[in-house]
């Protein structure tokens, strides 16, 4: 059985205000249900099993790019806006965080009544996930997060996210079902990462004997990649900096939402006229839609769409938020009533973002580029939690802030 993948995130708390909360379960559901009319409800789980697709997600919808956070957050705001819509996607979300985590056995039998499913079953693979991760792998890290996403046919996945409070990280656990063949004899594909002290996994093939008598448990730390797996440990700096962005990607998204002759091609992919902000938005999610595994590994680059609650990168722009999901929503729509060439047009937007990469190698001004979305933030309704704590002030400089 393979677990997807998993995320190290440095420890931080707060909380997402209802102006962003609101938008996020907008357009993490907006985004969801483009992917499900794409690639299907088994895509959609996939991707929430990539720890990388996962982070570049959240980052695209405005949380803090690569705090702990970001699960929390989008985990809720999918709850949110894909429950209600059950009947048109087919996927539940189930679980959550603290009090939550622990409904998520009767959330699964309710869900199993709805679709004839075994509840039972259901709610024993949420345990065996939980137990696996906080309990037979010791690795320092004790859960508080656990969410169950699954669809109607019986297909899941699973989020949950534990905490190091000494270390102040957490480290996020991605698993998909369409791997699952054993949960008690080497269940992982890899667990790589800073070990937090001994790590002793009581699910290595080498404990049998250990698991049947409980006298012994294997002592090693897992040294042996058995396969691939993707891991993502996020820095504990809380501005975005150059080295975690490509440059290259971000150039090609900045060339095609600014150049004038791709700018007027891009707007025509989807709405006639679109001004240069809302495209290099529009680009980044599109890219979240169709992008391949390959393309996630600066999660951080996608933060260049709407900010981040925080100020970092830039503020939130709202105007350019809602403009977005406007968008999105119309082309949802008219998707609805079987016409598909606006969804067709997030698909060649990203085709053209990655053409102009490939054949132009644009790098972007890292710097420049930052400097420019300060400086325009005033105009696009640039906010932050920070705002909020200040009744009458809108401040668009960022500072050097966390929430612990």
């Amino acid at each position: 059985m393979k677990r997807a993948g998993t995320a190290d995130l440095p420890l931080h708390g707060g909380r997402v205000p209802p102006w962003l909360a609101n938008r996020m379960t907008e357009l993490g559901t907006a985004i969801a249900e483009q992917v499900v009319l794409n690639y299907g409800q088994s895509g959609f789980l996939t991707r929430l099993s990539d720890p990388f697709w996962f982070q570049a997600y959240g980052a695209v919808m405005g949380m803090d790019w690569h705090s702990s956070g970001i699960t929390t957050s989008v985990l809720g705001a999918l709850k949110r806006g894909i429950n209600p819509r059950f009947s048109d996607l087919g996927i539940m979300v189930c679980g959550g965080r603290g009090r939550h985590s622990i409904r998520t056995p009767d959330e699964l039998r309710a869900f199993a009544t709805r679709t004839g499913l075994n509840g039972d079953a259901l709610a024993r693979t949420s345990r065996l996930t939980a137990r696996v991760d906080n309990n037979a792998v010791v690795d320092g890290f004790q859960l508080y997060l656990h969410s169950f996403v699954v669809t109607q046919s019986g297909e899941w996945a699973v989020v949950q996210q534990g905490m190091n409070p000494q270390n102040r990280v957490a480290r996020r656990y991605h698993w998909h079902s369409t791997t699952v063949r054993d949960f008690v004899s080497d269940p992982h594909t890899a667990i790589v990462g800073k070990p937090q002290g001994e790590i002793r996994n009581l699910v290595d093939a080498r404990a049998e004997k250990a698991r049947d008598a409980l006298l012994a448990i294997t002592r090693e730390p897992l040294e042996s990649v058995l396969g691939d797996v993707r891991r993502l440990s996020m820095p504990m700096h809380h501005d975005v900096r150059a080295k975690d962005v490509d440059t290259k990607r971000l150039g090609a998204v900045l060339a095609v939402a600014h150049e004038k002759d791709l700018r007027d091609f891009a707007s025509l992919l989807l709405v006639e006229g679109l001004g240069p902000r809302t495209l290099q938005s529009l680009a980044l999610i599109a890219e979240v839609v169709h992008g391949a595994p390959s393309r996630f590994s600066d999660p951080a680059r996608f933060s260049f769409a709407h900010g981040g609650k925080d100020g970092h990168p830039f503020p939130v722009p709202l105007k350019v938020y809602d403009e977005s999901l406007a968008v999105l929503r119309r082309s949802l729509e008219t998707a609805r009533l079987g016409h598909t060439e606006k969804l067709e047009g997030f698909r060649r937007l990203d085709r053209l973002t990655r053409d102009v990469e490939e054949r132009r190698e644009p790098l972007a001004d890292f710097d420049a580029a930052l400097t420019h979305e300060r400086a325009i933030s005033a105009s696009v309704g640039g906010r932050t939690v920070f705002d909020d704590r200040m009744p009458g002030k809108r401040s668009v400089q960022t500072q050097q802030m966390s929430l612990f």
